[in-house]
């Protein structure tokens, strides 16, 4: 009786054993993350180079940090949706249908093309000081007064679709060190300055709304800082061709601007 009583004892404790070993299994397994990558081109990957080809002209690429961090984290399952050129309501209209209460991370750059960023580069780029200053100014005009609502609606819309995601929120760098060293030509010092001011005062917009919707913010400038453009070891590219690949971030700048800024808060 005393020998049943043992044996019963040690099966109750050997199945217990093998339950907890089962479940705690599970449990890692449903611990990896699925991750979706939404935004524009500074998610996509514009001048990282190794482009996925069906991704056409959303330029997305191998190199780019979402692509990176998938890789080194073999999520169970990615979606990587961003896209060059996406403003704020093509990530509410285009960007989206991957995410649902399963995802566990989000990572997303949006704002920098509703505020016309491409297009005040260009300005500032073949126009004089005042003309890019004010072209600048209508940008900030338009960060602080527009953009806000714009990013609460797309905020508002990633939460709905996926409401147990961790949201990281990643801004962008400065484009020019200051600065500028006697080598370094093109743009006045006027110009490159008034540029970095805008991506801050971009950043802080960006920043104050994905903390209203308890998103991390993930602030490229430290690790970028050093390697703007003029620096001699730049993590973004000049002009250049194609085009498009113009002012957005190298295979270095994901690798070692955009990637530690997700890997801290993912």
């Amino acid at each position: 009786m005393r020998l049943r009583r043992s044996l019963s004892a040690v099966f109750v404790l050997v199945s217990a054993l093998v339950v907890g070993l089962l479940g705690t299994a599970g449990t890692a397994q449903a611990a990896a993350p699925a991750y979706v990558a939404l935004g524009d081109s500074y998610s996509s990957g514009n001048g990282a180079g190794s482009y996925i080809s069906s991704s056409g002209d959303c330029h997305r690429s191998n190199n780019a940090y979402p692509a990176r961090w998938a890789a080194a984290n073999s999520p169970s399952s990615f979606a990587f949706v961003a896209c060059s050129g996406a403003v704020t309501t093509d990530v509410i209209n285009n960007q989206l249908g991957s995410l649902n209460s399963s995802t566990t991370l989000v990572s997303i750059t949006i704002g920098g093309n509703d505020a016309g960023f491409a297009d005040a580069m260009t300005t500032c780029v073949t126009g004089s000081d005042s003309t890019c200053l004010n072209r600048l100014s209508t940008a900030r005009t338009y960060i602080n007064n527009t953009l806000p609502g714009r990013l609460d609606a797309v905020y508002r819309a990633v939460r709905s679709r996926a409401p147990n995601a961790r949201v990281v929120v990643l801004g962008y760098p400065h484009m020019y060190i200051e600065p500028a060293p006697w080598y370094c030509v093109g743009l006045s010092n006027t110009k490159r300055a008034a540029i970095n001011d805008t991506s801050d005062a971009l950043n802080s917009v960006i920043a104050a709304r994905a903390a209203a919707h308890g998103f991390r913010f993930g602030d490229v400038r430290p690790t970028f800082d050093g390697h703007e453009l003029c620096s001699g070891d730049d993590y973004l590219h000049d002009v250049r061709v194609p085009v498009w690949e113009s002012y957005h971030p190298t295979s270095l700048g994901h690798a070692n601007g955009y990637l530690p800024a997700l890997n801290a808060n993912d």
